[in-house]
């Protein structure tokens, strides 16, 4: 870390305003949803729908994304006062997206996708078939070939010129929702469904730059006054008033994830819609405890899979008889971390192998399954994470065909994206450093929260803290200045009188209504 250059107030400030090359958009620069290939073609068949009182069947996804995409399909139909069906797949019993088995179950006349569906090409035969009008709603990146549906909304489909395609599902949901609003003159207010929506843009890892930025600024602000019981009943529990990017992403999203990981999406799907307060409540119990279970499991299959991996491959992939289908993308997740390459972790079913995969730096991990997927039966997904599914005695021969194309790649695209910024002096670290770096706020995907580099501090106070005495919290000098530092989750007790290098963020630190600087340490070199 030599080479980085040696930071001022100004210096951070010029560096953040660099990631927003086109400038802070604004809620008024939002496009119209009629600027989505099919937008106009779908609202009107939606519309004509609600006046023959034709039966609307909606089909979600089992994680953050997908639930949010119905909870925000089901408000709106609630707020018009038009019954509609919401199937959200259950991923042990049905699979992923609008298959032809949910179809089995569905009586309908118009189907409408969320989150899902841009692979569904047997799903809209069975609907022509049936004489059912598809319309598919999805962001993930489309094959050269579409499903033949009656229309189809996605941001990334060739045929559509739709200025900002890095929106997740709940977004084109959302869009699909104004164009509805707009079709039947109706006057609601898009903004009141933010909160919903920023929670879906962060759980989906959408860049929180250009139009993510200003949905999920409103969008948290929303979520620390919302009226609505789910978001009473996680800040009561969590405690807190005001919501970071990252509190939704650890906190809040894994849990939500946790339905479909575990049981059954419903789950979060009734907390996110729940009625009172006392229903959103033990909806969000009974999610804890599923985060709990999930996080049980995972640990068991992560040790597992690290065992059977090969270190030295470019690609970790690996297979296991039985793994809980809920976790291996999380455990992939782990693998990436631990091994710093992309990683494909298998679940064996009766000669089925189901997996989820997930990148690391700019290996487009979609790009590589495409280059393999004669050995695949199917495979969907986007640059950094990826499902698919494969017979069990074509495990070995993919894994040499996905390496094999993978040692082609430059070694500089497996480079983790997270990068220490540069060198900061203790002299610099001030509550104008603080105002600087909450004007950039939130962070996440692209414009990630900064870490610096401080070197040389002397330990003035060291202490294990926590339940478990597992988080450390140090006092840190020099000759002039002072640093409260916490360490969560250390593996090495520091001495006081120690000279220590360490890397971190800042954060404002909040206890007895007193504000302190902090830095959150990611590592002591």
């Amino acid at each position: 870390m030599s080479n980085l250059p040696r930071l001022t107030k100004a210096k951070i400030a010029a560096m953040l305003a660099a990631r927003f090359s086109d400038g802070f958009k604004s809620l008024k620069e939002l496009p119209h949803p009629f600027e989505l290939h099919d937008m106009a073609r779908a609202v009107e068949r939606i519309h004509q729908a609600i006046q023959k009182q034709e039966r609307i069947v909606v089909v979600g996804d089992y994680d953050v994304d997908g639930v949010v995409s119905s909870a925000l399909m089901e408000e709106f139909f609630e707020i018009i006062n038009y019954p509609i069906e919401i199937v959200i797949p259950n991923r042990f019993h049905d699979g992923y997206g609008v298959s032809p088995q949910i179809l089995d179950r569905i009586e309908a006349d118009v189907i409408i996708t969320v989150d899902n569906g841009i692979t569904a090409f047997e799903a809209a035969e069975v609907c022509q078939a049936r004489g059912i009008d598809l319309i598919i709603t999805d962001h993930h990146t489309p094959a050269e070939k579409l499903p033949d549906a009656y229309a189809i909304i996605n941001p990334k489909k060739e045929a559509c010129h739709f200025a900002y395609p890095e929106i997740c599902g709940a977004q084109v949901a959302w869009f699909l929702i104004g164009a509805l609003k707009h079709q039947m003159g109706l006057s609601i207010k898009m903004g009141q469904f933010l909160d919903l929506l920023a929670l879906a843009i962060i759980a989906d890892v959408m860049p929180l730059v250009s139009i993510n930025r200003p949905l999920v600024q409103k969008g948290l602000e929303m979520l620390s006054q919302s009226q609505r019981p789910a978001f009473e009943a996680v800040r009561a529990y969590l405690g807190k008033n005001r919501f970071s990017a990252e509190d939704i992403g650890y906190g809040i999203a894994p849990r939500i994830n946790s339905a479909g990981r575990m049981e059954d999406a419903t789950i979060a799907l009734r907390f996110l819609r729940a009625k009172s307060l006392s229903e959103a409540s033990s909806g969000w119990l009974m999610l804890d405890q599923l985060n709990q279970i999930r996080r049980e499991t995972e640990a068991e299959i992560t040790e597992m899979a690290i065992g059977l991996a090969n270190p030295d491959d470019p690609i970790i992939v690996v297979a296991g008889e039985g793994w809980h289908e809920g976790v291996i993308g999380i455990v992939a997740s782990r693998l990436v971390d631990r091994f710093k390459k992309p990683a494909i972790v298998l679940s064996i079913e009766n000669g089925r192998a189901k997996g989820s995969g997930r990148s690391i730096g700019e290996v487009d991990l979609f790009a590589l399954l495409s280059e393999c997927q004669s050995h695949l039966n199917g495979f969907g997904g986007h640059k950094m994470a990826a499902g698919l599914t494969l017979d069990c005695d074509k495990i070995e021969r993919f894994r040499r065909a996905i390496c094999q194309v993978a040692s082609t790649l430059d070694p500089k695209a497996f480079i983790p994206k997270s990068y220490v910024m540069g060198e900061l002096p203790m002299s610099e670290v001030d509550w104008e450093l603080m105002e600087i770096l909450s004007q950039f706020e939130p962070y996440g995907e692209a414009n990630t929260r900064p870490k610096f580099l401080m070197k040389d501090l002397h330990v003035i106070e060291a202490s294990a803290i926590g339940a478990d005495k597992n988080h450390l919290r140090l006092t840190l000098g020099n000759q002039h200045y002072r640093l409260q530092a916490i360490q969560f989750g250390f593996e090495k007790m520091v001495a006081v009188g120690e000279v220590i290098t360490i890397t971190g963020t800042l954060q404002v630190n909040e206890f007895n209504h007193q504000k302190s600087i902090q830095m959150v340490i990611d590592q002591i070199h």
